[in-house]
C-alpha cells in the first residue's frame, strides 16, 4: 500500500469499516419478499441513508422505485464549477442458498484467513463501505474535490430494473460527468483492474407439451411423444458439440482483445473437477467476455424420488442467454426464441416466454476518467498497472445510465475478484482489497478533479 496521506487516513479507518460492514451484512436483505421480510431491505436501506447524513449528504432519500423495492440515493456538494461523479453500489444480495453449506453463519461478517465472510460482503455491501472509505479519506485531507452523487440500489440481484425504470423517469437525478459502478472486480486479488466490457443478457421460459395427460410408459411408451425427452432435444441442440453456443443466426467467433485469462488459472477459479474439460473455443477470454453463452437455469420435470413409470405430457426449461457487446439483446431473445420453435421435434407444441432482459455494455477507454484511475491504482497498486479485462455477467443499469447520459464516463471497479465467490456459500471479501480500492477511488476523484 502506498505511503499517499490518502491511504494512510484508509488504513487507519479500517476497523471501523470492519464493524460497520458487520452491521450491513447483518440484514437479510434479499428483495424476494416471498423469501425475506421486507423489513431486511428497509433496515439496510436506512443504514445506507443514515450513512450518508452522518457523512454530510443532502437531499438523502429512498426512492420508491416501479419494482417495489427502494434505492437509496444522496447528493454532496463539491467545489463551486466542480464536476460530479456519481458513485453506485447495491445493498440487496443474493439469498446464501444453502445455509448448511456456509463454514460460517452468512448473514454474520467473520474473519477467517484474512478474508472477511458473509453474504454481500463483496457483492455489493462491501461497494457501499468502499464508496464511503474514500469520501472519508477525502474528508480528512481537504474535503471532496467534485460534487459526489451515491446511488444503492435495492433489487439489482432480483434483475427486475426498478432503479433503470426510475432513472428513466427522472433523468436528471443520475446526471453526473462520470459514473464510478463500483460492482465489478480486480481479475485476482493485488491486480488492478477495470472492467471495460459487460455481457447482456435475456431470460427465456420454454414450455413443452405434447399430451393432454401422463401416461402409462410401459402401455403407451415408444410410441406416445415425450414432452421431457422432446425438451432435452431442444435444449440440446443451443450447444454444439465441443459446448460452444449455437443458436441459428447469433455470432458467436468474436476475440478479446484486453487480458488474457490463463486456462490453468480459469480451472483453478472454476474448480473444474479433474478430468473434465473446459467448453467452447478460442481463448478463455472470447469464451466469457467476447461471445454468447447458454445455460439451463431450471427444468421443470418431475423429481426422481417419488417418481412414477409415465411418459411426461408436459416439461419446461428456464433459458439464460448472455450475449456479448455488439449484440443486441432484444434481437438475441428472438433469435433464442425461433431456434428453440425449430428445434423441438415431433411436432411437439412449444411455446417461449421471455422474462428479463439487460442490454451489453462496452466503456470508451480512452477518456480523461480511465487516466485519471490508472493513475490512481499506480498508487495505490505499487508496482502495478492498470488491466482491462471483461466481465461475462450483465449489469443492466449500466446500459440505462449509458444511454440516459451519452456523454458521461463510467468505469466498473470493485470488489467481486475470483476468490470472493460471490453469488456462491462462503462468499468473502479481501480486506487488502477493500482498503486499497477505497484508497484507489479517493484518489480518482482527486486526479480526476484536477
Amino acid at each position: 500500500m502506498s505511503s499517499h496521506p490518502v491511504a494512510e487516513t484508509v488504513a487507519s479507518l479500517m476497523p471501523r469499516a470492519r464493524a460497520e460492514l458487520a452491521e450491513l451484512v447483518a440484514f437479510k436483505s434479499v428483495a424476494d419478499f416471498d423469501q425475506y421480510p421486507r423489513s431486511e431491505s428497509e433496515g439496510a436501506a436506512n443504514w445506507v441513508a443514515d450513512a450518508l447524513r452522518a457523512e454530510g449528504f443532502s437531499d438523502v432519500a429512498l426512492l420508491d422505485t416501479p419494482d417495489g423495492t427502494q434505492s437509496v440515493y444522496g447528493f454532496l456538494p463539491g467545489p463551486e464549477g466542480a464536476r460530479t461523479v456519481l458513485l453506485y453500489a447495491h445493498y440487496d444480495v443474493q439469498p446464501p442458498l444453502d445455509e448448511a453449506g456456509w463454514d460460517t453463519p452468512p448473514f454474520e461478517l467473520t474473519e477467517r484467513d484474512g478474508r472477511w465472510y458473509g453474504r454481500g460482503a463483496a457483492d455489493c455491501k462491501g461497494g457501499v463501505i468502499m464508496h464511503l472509505l474514500a469520501l472519508r479519506a477525502l474528508k480528512a485531507n481537504g474535503g471532496t474535490p467534485v460534487h459526489i452523487k451515491v446511488i444503492a440500489e435495492g433489487s439489482e440481484e432480483q434483475g427486475t430494473g426498478g432503479l433503470e425504470r426510475y432513472a428513466e423517469e427522472h433523468p436528471e437525478l443520475l446526471r453526473a460527468d462520470t459514473i464510478v459502478i463500483g460492482d465489478a472486480g480486480n481479475f485476482r486479488v493485488g491486480l488492478p483492474t477495470v472492467t471495460t466490457t459487460l455481457r447482456g443478457m435475456t431470460l427465456v421460459r420454454a414450455q413443452v407439451d405434447t399430451l393432454q395427460g401422463n401416461l402409462h410408459s410401459g402401455q403407451f411408451g415408444g410410441a406416445a411423444p415425450d414432452a421431457l425427452a422432446a425438451l432435452i432435444r431442444a435444449l440440446d441442440s443451443l450447444r454444439a458439440e465441443d459446448g460452444s453456443t449455437t443458436v441459428d443466426g447469433l455470432p458467436g467467433g468474436a476475440a478479446w482483445e484486453g487480458l488474457q485469462y490463463d486456462e490453468e488459472q480459469f480451472r483453478k477459479d472454476a474448480k473444474v473437477l479433474d478430468g473434465v474439460e473446459l467448453i467452447g473455443s478460442g481463448t478463455v477470454a472470447d469464451r466469457i467476455w467476447a461471445r454468447p453463452a447458454v445455460t439451463v437455469l431450471g427444468i421443470d420435470c418431475p423429481p426422481v424420488v417419488g417418481a412414477t413409470p409415465s411418459v411426461q405430457a408436459s416439461a419446461r426449461a428456464l433459458i439464460s442467454l448472455r450475449v456479448p457487446p455488439g449484440v443486441d439483446a432484444a434481437e438475441a431473445t428472438k433469435l433464442l426464441q425461433a431456434h428453440l420453435e425449430a428445434h423441438t421435434p415431433w411436432g411437439a407444441r412449444v411455446r417461449t416466454e421471455q422474462i428479463g432482459q439487460g442490454q451489453a455494455f462496452r466503456a470508451d477507454t480512452t477518456s480523461p476518467a480511465y487516466r485519471a484511475m490508472a493513475d490512481a491504482m499506480a498508487v495505490a497498486y505499487p508496482g502495478e498497472r492498470m488491466q482491462y479485462a471483461g466481465q461475462g455477467g450483465s449489469i443492466p443499469l449500466c446500459n440505462t445510465l449509458a444511454a440516459l447520459y451519452p456523454e458521461a464516463e463510467i468505469l466498473l471497479i470493485g470488489l467481486s475478484e475470483p476468490k470472493a465467490q460471490i453469488h456462491a456459500v462462503n462468499e468473502s471479501v479481501s480486506p487488502e482489497e477493500l482498503e486499497r480500492l477505497s484508497a484507489t477511488e479517493a484518489l480518482f476523484l482527486l486526479n480526476y478533479a484536477g
